[in-house]
C-alpha cells in the first residue's frame, strides 16, 4: 500500500511558483546587475506584479476621475471631453513683432496665449535703461500699455484665455487690464494666470525675476490675489511654480514637494489676512516642468494631485471641491533639449508631452527643438504645436482618461512618490514653513546637492544624453538652425517712439501716480496692486513702477547656497 509523502518531501517536489521561476532565470541571466534608481532616489525593480501594489484586488482601488482624491484626473471626462489648452510660449522683439508670431501661432492651433516678455522686463527695467542690442532677443519689449495693446492687436481678451509670464508687481497685467478698459472689455470676462507670481521660486531658483524683498514680495502677492478676486473673478492670480526649482536640479519628487509647500504658506497666508480658503483656493494653479524621465513624471503628477487634494481638505478646511483640484500647467523641459545634434530635441519634447498628458495636465507648452540654441524661431515653434495637434489626433492619447492607471509599476511608483514627496513636505514644515525654509536656505542646499548628483552621473556616463556623452557625430557649425534676431532698425524705431511718448507726458501726473504709490505701500491696510492697476492708467512705465516699490520696499536680493 503506498504511503503518502512526507510534507516537506512533497515541498520539495512541488514546482516553483512562476514568479519565483522567472526570478530565477532573471538572476541567472543577469547575475551583476547594477542598483536602478530614479532621479527622485527611488530603487526601480525590473518587473512589477500585483504583490507590489497594495490595493490590488479591493474593490474601486483607484478613485474615479474627477472625485477625491482625484489620482485618475481632477475632471470626470478629462482629455476625452476637453483636451488640455495649447498653450504656446511666445516673445521676441517689438510688440509688432510679438503680435505677428502669435496670430501666426493660434492660426497654426495655438489656443490661448502666453506672453513672454524680455530678459530686461523681467529684471524691471524699461528699454531705454538697457544695450539695445539685448532688447528683444529673448522676449517681447513691453513698458506700458500701449505697447500691451499693440501686443495683443486681434486677440480678444474676454474670450481667449491670457498667460502672463509677469513676476511680481505684476505690470504686465496691470498693463492688458488697462487696454481692456480702453476697448471697452469687462475685467469679470477675462481669462488666464499671472504665471509667473511665486516669488518663493525666484528667491531660490529664478533671480532673474525676483524683483522685490522677500517681506515686500509677499505683501504685493497677497495684495493681488486679493484684488483680482473682487475684479478679475476669472483670473487665476497665483501659479505655483515648480518648474524653476527643477531646472535648477530639484529632482521631481523634490519640486512636487517644493511646490506643494509653497503653496500651503501662499494659502495659510491668505487666511492670515482674513481670507476664507474656497475663496481664493480654486483659482489657485500649479506650473511644472515635464523631463524626460517619463514614468516618474507621470507618478508624480498622479502623487501630487491626490496629495493636494487631502492637503485642501485636512489642513486648510476646504469644503468646496474646486479648492482640492490641482489645476496645473505643464512645460517640456528645456535643461533636457541639447545644442548637440538638435533635431533629436523633437523626440525628446515629444516624450516630455506624452508625459504631462498622461500625468492629467491642463495646458501644455512644448518647446521648440531650437529652443536650446535661442529664442525659439517661427519655423521650431510651428512644430512644436504641431507636435501637440498629432498626439491628440493622429495618436489619440485622449481616448482614454489615465491610461496608465492600474498598472502595477504605475501605481507602486505613484505611492512611492507620494511617501517620498510627504517626507520633504515634513521636512519644510519642522524648518517652519517654506518662508522660512528658504529665507535659511534650506531648500537651496538640498537643490543644490542633487543637481549636482545628477550632474556627475552625466559626467560618469551612467547617465546616457544622446549627442553629448555618447552617440556623438561630426557636425557642421553653420547647418544648425538660424537663430533669429530683432531687426535692429525697427527696434530703434520703437525706442524713439517710447522716448517721445515718455517726453509727451504730464510730468505732474506722473509725479502724482508714484507718490500714490509709494503712500500706498506705507499703508499696511491699502492694497498696493491697486495702486499698481492705477499707476497704468495713468501712464506709468515698467521700470517707473518697479523702481519706486523697490525703493519702498527693498530690492530682491536672492539668497545664493554654494
Amino acid at each position: 500500500m503506498n504511503k503518502p509523502l512526507h510534507p516537506s518531501i512533497a515541498e520539495g517536489l512541488a514546482p516553483a511558483s512562476p514568479h519565483t521561476a522567472w526570478e530565477a532565470e532573471y538572476r541567472a541571466s543577469i547575475p551583476d546587475e547594477r542598483p536602478i534608481e530614479n532621479v527622485s532616489g527611488i530603487p526601480i525593480q525590473p518587473l512589477y506584479t500585483p504583490r507590489d501594489w497594495p490595493q490590488y484586488g479591493a474593490q474601486d482601488p483607484l478613485s474615479y476621475p474627477g472625485q477625491p482624491d482625484y489620482t485618475r484626473g481632477i475632471y470626470a471626462t478629462m482629455h476625452r471631453g476637453r483636451t488640455w489648452t495649447q498653450r504656446q510660449l511666445v516673445g521676441l522683439g517689438t510688440p509688432a513683432d510679438y503680435n505677428a508670431r502669435l496670430l501666426g501661432l493660434i492660426d497654426h492651433g495655438a489656443t490661448a496665449v502666453s506672453l513672454i516678455p524680455c530678459n530686461s522686463v523681467y529684471r524691471g527695467y524699461d528699454m531705454s535703461s538697457v544695450d539695445a542690442e539685448l532688447l528683444g532677443t529673448c522676449g517681447v519689449v513691453i513698458n506700458n500699455t500701449e505697447h500691451m495693446q499693440r501686443s495683443l492687436q486681434g486677440v480678444d481678451v474676454g474670450e481667449v484665455s491670457c498667460a502672463m509670464n509677469d513676476p511680481s508687481p505684476f505690470t504686465l497685467l496691470a498693463f492688458m487690464l488697462i487696454a481692456a478698459e480702453r476697448s471697452g472689455t469687462d475685467w469679470k470676462r477675462i481669462t488666464g494666470t499671472s504665471n509667473q507670481s511665486d516669488y518663493l521660486s525666484h528667491f531660490v531658483a529664478n533671480h532673474m525675476f525676483y524683483r522685490l524683498s522677500l517681506a515686500g514680495s509677499r505683501r504685493v502677492l497677497l495684495d493681488h490675489i486679493a484684488w483680482c478676486k473682487q475684479h478679475v473673478p476669472r483670473w487665476n492670480p497665483m501659479s505655483v511654480v515648480g518648474q524653476h526649482m527643477q531646472q535648477a536640479g530639484a529632482t521631481p519628487a523634490e519640486a512636487m514637494a517644493f511646490t506643494l509647500c509653497t503653496a500651503i504658506q501662499n494659502a495659510e497666508d491668505c487666511i492670515a489676512r482674513g481670507m476664507a480658503p474656497d475663496d481664493f483656493l480654486p483659482r489657485f494653479t500649479f506650473f511644472f516642468d515635464i523631463s524626460l524621465n517619463f514614468f516618474e513624471e507621470v507618478a508624480k503628477f498622479r502623487a501630487g494631485r491626490r496629495i493636494w487634494s487631502r492637503v485642501a481638505r485636512e489642513r486648510l478646511g476646504a469644503k468646496d471641491p474646486r479648492s482640492a483640484r490641482f489645476k496645473f500647467h505643464g512645460q517640456t523641459s528645456g535643461v533636457d533639449l541639447t545644442r548637440q545634434q538638435p533635431l533629436n530635441n523633437i523626440a525628446r519634447v515629444t516624450v516630455q508631452a506624452m508625459a504631462g498628458i498622461f500625468g492629467g495636465l491642463q495646458s501644455l507648452h512644448t518647446d521648440a527643438y531650437d529652443e536650446a540654441l535661442a529664442t525659439p524661431s517661427e519655423f521650431g515653434a510651428r512644430i512644436a504645436v504641431a507636435t501637440q495637434n498629432i498626439l491628440r489626433e493622429e495618436a489619440h492619447l485622449t481616448d482614454v482618461i489615465d491610461p496608465l492607471g492600474g498598472s502595477f509599476y504605475v501605481e507602486t511608483l505613484t505611492d512611492q512618490m507620494e511617501e517620498k514627496i510627504l517626507s520633504l513636505i515634513a521636512l519644510v514644515d519642522e524648518a517652519g514653513g517654506m518662508f522660512k525654509a528658504v529665507e535659511s536656505g534650506l531648500v537651496q542646499r538640498m537643490i543644490g546637492a542633487s543637481a549636482q548628483r545628477f550632474q556627475q552621473r552625466i559626467e560618469s556616463g551612467e547617465q546616457v544624453v544622446v549627442g553629448v556623452n555618447a552617440y556623438q557625430v561630426e557636425e557642421d557649425a553653420s547647418a544648425r538652425p538660424f537663430i533669429e534676431r530683432p531687426e535692429p532698425a525697427v527696434m530703434q524705431r520703437h525706442l524713439d517712439d517710447f522716448a517721445a511718448w515718455k517726453a509727451a507726458r504730464s510730468t505732474a501726473e506722473v509725479d502724482k501716480a508714484l507718490d500714490h504709490l509709494s503712500r500706498t505701500a506705507d499703508d499696511p491696510q491699502a492694497n498696493l496692486f491697486a495702486a499698481v492697476v492705477d499707476g497704468a492708467r495713468a501712464g506709468l512705465t515698467h521700470e517707473e513702477i518697479c523702481a519706486r516699490l523697490r525703493r519702498d520696499l527693498g530690492f530682491g536680493q536672492p539668497l545664493i547656497v554654494v
